[in-house]
């Protein structure tokens, strides 16, 4: 992640982000890894929840808002005030983008949706991520990234067969996937105005973001009546697919998603025998527990290391599970500079992870972490708005920011 002063791609792009915790944010935030100018509109008494998300610092924010607020600037704004939404809308003028996660109809009601700031500026566009989209019976209810997971299909089927649905990775997965689909979406509609369209917004909702990744779920529900359930590390339609303990007691994935890779990791296991028996997919899945017990068995009798060179030998796709202590001491994640360590004037050293993706001649760009609350206020309202110290000190007074 660079810290050079090339021209960022979305250089010039102002985006207000009026959201909170992380799903619309986070499309704020890959915006501002390359070049955005992102303001973080937060309440005046406590700021965006997100602070308080995580583990604490010693600077009372917490580490995720450290990493993901990166690159931001904070300022402070009450927008259900009269003033407040007064200055959001000169804001808006000014401004090219508006990230907002409140529950479909909050903004109207306080005069700021989406038809009344199109008005101001026609341009604008607008990513709205909620728990059930805009739209709906359900369109009104709150929800969050366990709720998406949950009602999109994704924890149905993390565990195993026999055991009770778990958490699918990561408790936030839905909000980092939400603020991808956002950042696809803000991209594509300013495309389409810097070609003479009009403002538009986005509409997400959560469970829609994981629901869209299930791969073949839908079309084979509606045609043989598949209901996919819990296979553990398992995956439908190949085998073997799935993870194997080594015999220092740690874990590889293995991946034999076609015929050649199996003939592949067949010679590797010296048994080369097991291609002829199951040449193809639809035979080794039929057979899955017997293969999957003779994969087990050989991999059982070799350490973790032995077994990755063993299959980069002989080109079989595996790789090691790791914990994030390995993922540190890893040289591929080095030499990729996924891991990049900053010096941060309020906690002092951070380790965060890499902006993605990669840009061959206009790389991400790190500024700084997640700052504090308020801390740009004066400054922007001075040189978006051109308020005198004066205007921001009445406004200070009367609690608006």
């Amino acid at each position: 992640m660079s810290q050079t002063t090339i021209k960022q791609p979305m250089e010039g792009v102002r985006v207000l982000d009026i959201a909170t915790f992380v799903a619309a944010p986070f499309c704020g935030t890959i915006l501002a890894d390359f070049g955005a100018e992102v303001i973080k509109i937060e309440q005046p008494n406590g700021g965006d929840t997100l602070r308080r998300f995580g583990t604490p610092t010693e600077c009372g924010d917490t580490l995720v808002w450290l990493s993901e607020a990166r690159n931001k600037q904070s300022m402070t704004l009450d927008l259900r005030t009269p003033e407040g939404a007064e200055l959001f809308r000169a804001l808006v003028a000014e401004s090219d983008v508006v990230l907002e996660n409140f529950r479909p109809g909050t903004l109207e009601k306080w005069g700021l949706g989406f038809e009344a700031l199109r008005e101001i500026n026609p341009k604008l566009v607008m990513l709205r991520v909620s728990a059930y989209g805009q739209t709906g019976p359900k369109r009104g209810e709150p929800g969050f990234a366990r709720i998406a997971h949950a009602f999109g299909g994704l924890s149905f089927l993390a565990g195993e067969p026999d055991g009770p649905p778990v958490v699918p990775g990561s408790t936030s997965l839905a909000d980092y996937i939400s603020g991808m689909w956002g950042a696809i979406g803000v991209l594509l509609a300013m495309r389409s105005v810097a070609a003479g369209g009009v403002g538009q917004f986005i509409d997400i909702g959560l469970y829609e973001s994981v629901f869209r990744l299930l791969d073949e779920i839908a079309p084979a529900y509606a045609k043989f009546g598949l209901v996919r359930e819990r296979m553990g590390p398992d995956t439908v339609n190949v085998v073997p697919h799935s993870h194997y303990e080594t015999s220092d007691n740690r874990w590889i994935a293995l991946a034999c998603s076609n015929d050649r890779m199996f003939q592949r990791l067949a010679v590797t296991m010296e048994q080369p025998e097991l291609a002829e028996l199951y040449p193809t997919s639809p035979d080794r899945v039929a057979a899955r527990a017997k293969i999957n017990a003779l994969v087990s068995l050989w991999v059982s009798q070799h350490t973790q290391e032995e077994l990755l060179k063993v299959c980069a030998e002989g080109q079989v796709p595996a790789g090691p599970l790791y914990s994030i202590e390995e993922i540190f001491q890893d040289p591929q994640y080095a030499e990729r500079k996924n891991l990049i360590r900053i010096q941060d004037p309020r906690v002092g050293e951070l380790v965060l992870p890499s902006a993605i993706p990669r840009l061959s001649e206009t790389p991400a760009t790190f500024k700084h972490a997640g700052p504090a609350l308020g801390s740009s206020t004066d400054e922007i309202l001075r040189r978006v708005l051109s308020l005198t110290a004066a205007d921001i000190a009445s406004l200070r007074a009367n609690q608006t920011i």
